[in-house]
This record gives C-alpha cells, structure tokens and sequence, in this order.
C-alpha cells in the first residue's frame, strides 16, 4: 500500500485549521487504497494553532508534528516536513482551503499511472489580490522567467504531489536563503501541470503583505540568476562611455564655438541621477554578498521547540 504524506504549514491558523482537517479527513476516508500521515508543522504561531495541533495528534494517530522556537518562515516550515515525511509520495498543502484537498486524488491518479514525477497546481489569477497586486504579480513571472536558467511556471502553487526521489533530491539542497518553487524546477523531473481556480480563503487572512511578497521575489531573483550583477556592470560601462562622450562634446563647444559651459541645476540633477544608479548597482551587489553572508555562517534552517517523535532532534 502507497503512504502519502500530507505537509501542512501553520501560522496563526487557529480559526481554518479545524476546517481543514475535516476536509482532509474526508479526502484520507475516501482513498482507501492509500495510507496517510498528516504532518503540521507550527511555524512559531502567537495564537493556538499549535494547541489545536497537539489535541489532533492526541486523538489522531495519523497526524504528526512539528513546532519551532519561533517564526522561521513558510519555507522553513516546508523542508521541515519534507525532512519528516515518510510516505511513497508527498503533497503541501496550505489550511487556509485555498488548495483543495480533494484534488490530491486526482493528483495520485495522474503520478500513479502516467510517467511524471510531480503533479503541480498553477492559476491565472487570484480573486482576493487586487489589481495592483495582480500586475506585479504577472510583470515578476515574466521577469524571473527571462532573468532565470530554470523554469519558472506562472502562477504555479506550492500545492504538488512529488515522488520520493523528488522529494530526495530537493533535500539534497541545503541552502539557508529558500525559495521552494524555484528549487523544484531547479531539480528537474517530469511535471505535469493542472490549472483550477483559486477558492475564497476559509477563515483568517493571508499572512503576505505586499512587502513580504516583494522581498521574496527579490530573493527568488538573487537565489537563481546572476543576471542583475551583469546588469549593474553593463549600467555601469555605459554612464561612463556616456560621461566620456560628455566631455568631449564640451571641449569643443568650449574650445570651437566659445559656448561656456554654464547651469548648476542641471548639473545638480545629474548628479543626482547618477548617485541613484550607483546606488543601485550597489545595493544589487550588496544583496548578493548578504546572502552569501547568510549561507556561509551555515546556521540551521530551522529549530524545533517540540515534535511528537521523540527520537528526532
């Protein structure tokens, strides 16, 4: 009998938690011919999620979990649970119900019977983001789809069931800085990919801001291209070709024509102009030292407070 593991992030999920172990436990009566484990992982909540988890496990022998010292964020959260999953095949899944359960049936009839290693979700658009929030959305896929060497699927959901030896090869990756969707291309295997649409979220509200979502595309960008260091010093051979330009063309009105070189507030505004594209170029480079910075102090990717197997440390 095929064990599927069932990853579940938790942060401040009090209110939709219940409402989602009793759509999973629906999905887990009706697939009879698999087993299941249901891993929740407490991602340091401030609320009683993590109590709410401890009283399922009590009357649950298939769920297990895993809490942290504190807030590790979602990504931590995911390798923790693809690090204590056991099952044949493994699947994330979110307790806000916007990721249906019950297409994880669907899901193992695909990876089961067709030759593919992971079945993925991907949406076109997102009822609860607004329209601002929709247009960056698309222009950072289209970004990282050309800055990036791996394949970057629009609108692809951390929602997938994998293999074991997919599983095992996104593992392998130990880097600190994460970024799950782009590692999951990065390592390969055969996906096949179902679209659906994105229900209204149960209980609670996202715990993404704008923000948040923009430092973590920043991340995805630095964590798989060099492209914005090659950019930076393109910017930077070409304002020095232009200011070189520059100088030449004055010397001759000067020199020729006797035309004085005068105005301080455009020359103010050049300056400006400029300190702002070296501070960019800067700050790029800037980034990618501080997440080399951040890997090589090598710190662990997580630190777990309390779990249910006693065994693991």
């Amino acid at each position: 009998m095929d064990k599927i593991s069932v990853i579940v992030p938790c942060y401040n999920e009090e209110e939709s938690l219940p409402l989602f172990y009793k759509e999973i436990k629906k999905v887990i009566t009706k697939m009879k011919e698999v087993s299941f484990e249901l891993i929740l992982v407490d991602d340091g909540s401030k609320d009683k999620t993590f109590t709410i988890i401890k009283d399922l496990a009590k009357d649950d022998n298939q769920v297990k979990y895993i809490s942290f010292s504190r807030n590790f964020g979602k990504e931590a959260a995911i390798y923790a649970g693809l690090e204590y999953s056991s099952g044949d095949y493994v699947t994330l899944l979110d307790a806000d119900l916007q990721e249906p359960p019950e297409l994880i049936e669907k899901m193992y009839k695909i990876i089961t019977t067709e030759d593919v290693d992971c079945v993925g979700l991907k949406t076109d658009e997102h009822k609860e983001y607004g329209f601002v929030r929709r247009f960056f959305t698309r222009c950072y896929y289209k970004l990282i789809a050309k800055l990036s060497k791996v394949e970057m699927v629009p609108g692809a959901r951390d929602f997938r069931l994998m293999t074991r030896q997919m599983v095992n090869a996104v593992l392998e990756l130990k880097e600190y800085n994460r970024y799950s969707k782009g590692i999951f291309s990065f390592v390969g295997f055969k996906t096949k990919w179902l679209t659906y649409k994105v229900p209204q979220r149960v209980a609670g509200k996202s715990k993404w801001s704008f923000f948040k979502l923009f430092t973590y595309a920043i991340d995805a960008i630095i964590g798989f291209s060099t492209v914005p260091l090659t950019i930076s010093v393109i910017i930077g051979v070409l304002f020095c070709l232009i200011s070189l330009i520059s100088v030449i063309v004055i010397i001759i009105r000067t020199l020729i024509f006797g035309d004085p070189v005068a105005g301080w507030p455009s020359l103010v505004c050049i300056m400006f102009f400029l300190s702002g594209v070296q501070l960019f170029c800067t700050g790029i480079s800037g980034a990618y030292i501080s997440k080399t910075y951040t890997e090589i102090k090598n710190r662990p990717i997580y630190i777990i407070r309390e779990t249910d197997d006693k065994n693991r440390k």
